[in-house]
Parts: structure tokens; C-alpha cells; sequence
């Protein structure tokens, strides 16, 4: 779905009017008309204050043009599961599980990797292969990253 499509659906869905959604966030009607039929898109301040009008991640807004992941765990992300900061604002680098409130759950990578284990390892997935398999695959994501 492309942002035109995205952002005149959510409109619709709230029941706005192309003035009402201007006035919601400090544009013209004929900016909500110019995104509607695809000869702009929002600013990214713009873009901020839609996302948190509709309550939809800007990825989101902008069509899903990229597929977001968890860059502590890599679970997928998606508009239900993707963190928040503490005003409230989406963060698209992390999931609610791993991230909240501005702070993050797992203060190492031992201990997400002791929590994946204890969760999900089993007789097909032991907790030694499931230990190696997460340290390496978790090394890879931006926040285990050394600085």
C-alpha cells in the first residue's frame, strides 16, 4: 500500500475530514489533498505527528517499505509490538518486550540469551545448541554491537 492509499484509509477509518485532519496536524487541507493523491508526502515532522494521531508507526504510513526487526532480539516488528518511548512515540528500532518507557528489559546479552533459553529451548533445541544459536544470531543486531 503506498502513503497516499495508507494515510487517506486512516483517515476515513477515524472519520476526518481532509480540513479536520489539516487542523490536527498544522497543515492545509490541500497538503492532506496533495498526500492523498500521491504528489507529496508528509515531512518527517509531519509524519511524527500522524503516527501519533493514528497511532501507527511512520513505516507504516509510509506503505511498509522496509521490514522492521527487533534490533536486540530480531523478532519482527510490527505496529502492535513495536516500543515506545516514555511521551509516548513509537521507537521502530525495538520491540515492546525488549524496550518500554525508554529503558530496556535485558541490560546484557547474557541475560536475553539466559531468558530465550529458558523459554525456548526444548528435547529438539537443548539448552547448549540453543545458548550458541542465540549468542551468534543476537551478536548481529545493532544494539549488542560493540560502540
Amino acid at each position: 500500500m503506498e502513503t497516499k492509499d495508507v494515510i487517506l484509509s486512516l483517515r476515513t477509518k477515524k472519520g476526518l475530514s481532509q480540513e479536520d485532519l489539516a487542523k490536527a496536524v498544522y497543515v492545509t487541507r490541500q497538503a492532506v489533498s496533495r498526500w492523498e493523491t500521491g504528489d507529496t508526502v508528509p515531512n518527517t515532522e509531519t509524519l511524527k505527528l500522524l503516527s501519533s494521531l493514528f497511532q501507527v508507526s511512520i513505516n507504516t504510513l509510509l506503505g511498509s517499505p522496509r521490514q522492521l526487526v527487533c534490533q536486540c532480539c530480531g523478532m519482527p516488528l510490527e505496529d502492535e509490538n513495536i516500543s515506545r518511548e516514555a511521551d509516548g512515540a513509537f521507537n521502530e528500532e525495538y520491540c515492546k518486550w525488549c524496550y518500554a518507557d525508554g529503558k530496556f528489559a535485558y541490560p546484557t546479552l547474557d541475560a536475553l540469551v539466559d531468558f530465550l533459553v529458558d523459554h525456548f529451548s526444548s528435547d529438539a533445541f537443548p539448552p547448549d545448541q540453543a545458548r550458541a544459536y542465540y549468542r551468534d544470531h543476537l551478536k548481529q543486531l545493532r544494539h549488542w554491537q560493540p560502540a
